[in-house]
C-alpha cells in the first residue's frame, strides 16, 4: 500500500513537471506575446491586460515550478538567480495586476509582457532545444545571452513603475493589510511592504544585470573555444 501510494506522488510529480516543461511554457510566453501584440495594434494598450491575463497568469504561475527544474537539473540556471526573478513577476502578476485593475490600461503594462514573454520565448526555446538535441545553434546562444541587454532594462522599468503606479491605490484599499486588535496580535501593511519590495529592485537589479553579463561572458567565451 505504501509503495502504491508512493508510486502515484512520483507519476504525479512527474506529470507535474511535464506540464510546466520548457516545451509548454515557451508556448504560453508566445500566446501572450500574440496577443499583447494584436491587442497593442487593433485597439490600444488599454486592453492588452484584459486579453492577456489568463494566459499571463499561468504562465507566471507555472514558472514557479521552474524552481525544481533548477533543482533536478533539468535547466541550469541556479535557484539563487530564478527565484528572485520569478518571485517579482508573481508579485506583479499578482499583487499588482490582478489587484489593482486601476493600472491595467497603462501603457506600461503592454511593455512589461512584452518584454516578458521575448525574453520566455528565447530561454524557453533554447532550454527546449538544449534538451531535445543536446545544443543549441550559436545565433540562439547569442540570442538567448545578449537579448537581456534590451529587455532587463525594459522589463524592470515597467515592473518599478507599475508598482509605484499602483501605491496610491494601496494605501487608499488597505487590500492585504491587517490590522489590530485581531486573534493573532499580527499587524501586516501591504503599503510598506511594497515600498520594500521597490526598495529592494535598487540593489537586486544591477545584481541581476551583472549576472547576466557574466553568463553572457562564459557562454560566448566557451561558444568560441568549441
Amino acid at each position: 500500500m505504501l509503495f502504491t501510494s508512493d508510486l502515484s506522488a512520483i507519476k504525479s510529480s512527474t506529470l507535474l513537471l511535464s506540464l510546466v516543461s520548457p516545451k509548454n511554457l515557451f508556448f504560453l510566453a508566445a500566446q501572450v506575446l500574440y496577443f499583447a501584440v494584436k491587442t497593442l495594434k487593433e485597439s490600444g494598450h488599454e486592453n492588452v491586460y484584459e486579453a492577456v491575463e489568463k494566459p499571463l497568469q499561468l504562465a507566471q504561475t507555472a514558472a514557479v515550478l521552474e524552481i525544481l527544474h533548477g533543482l533536478v537539473g533539468l535547466v541550469r540556471s541556479p535557484v539563487s538567480a530564478t527565484l528572485p526573478q520569478i518571485g517579482s513577476r508573481l508579485f506583479l502578476t499578482w499583487g499588482i495586476l490582478h489587484s489593482f485593475p486601476e493600472v491595467q490600461s497603462h501603457f506600461l503594462v503592454a511593455s512589461l509582457v512584452i518584454s516578458w514573454s521575448i525574453t520566455e520565448i528565447i530561454r524557453y526555446s533554447f532550454f527546449g532545444l538544449k534538451e531535445a538535441l543536446g545544443f543549441a545553434p550559436s545565433w540562439h546562444l547569442w540570442l538567448r545571452y545578449s537579448s537581456f541587454l534590451v529587455l532587463y532594462p525594459t522589463g524592470i522599468t515597467s515592473e518599478v513603475g507599475l508598482i509605484y503606479l499602483a501605491l496610491p491605490h494601496i494605501k487608499t484599499s488597505e487590500m492585504y493589510s491587517v490590522r489590530m486588535p485581531n486573534t493573532l496580535n499580527f499587524s501586516f501593511d501591504f503599503f510598506y511592504a511594497t515600498l520594500l519590495v521597490l526598495a529592494i529592485y535598487v540593489p537586486g537589479s544591477p545584481h541581476m544585470y551583472r549576472y547576466m553579463l557574466g553568463q553572457r561572458r562564459r557562454a560566448l567565451s566557451k561558444s568560441k573555444r568549441e
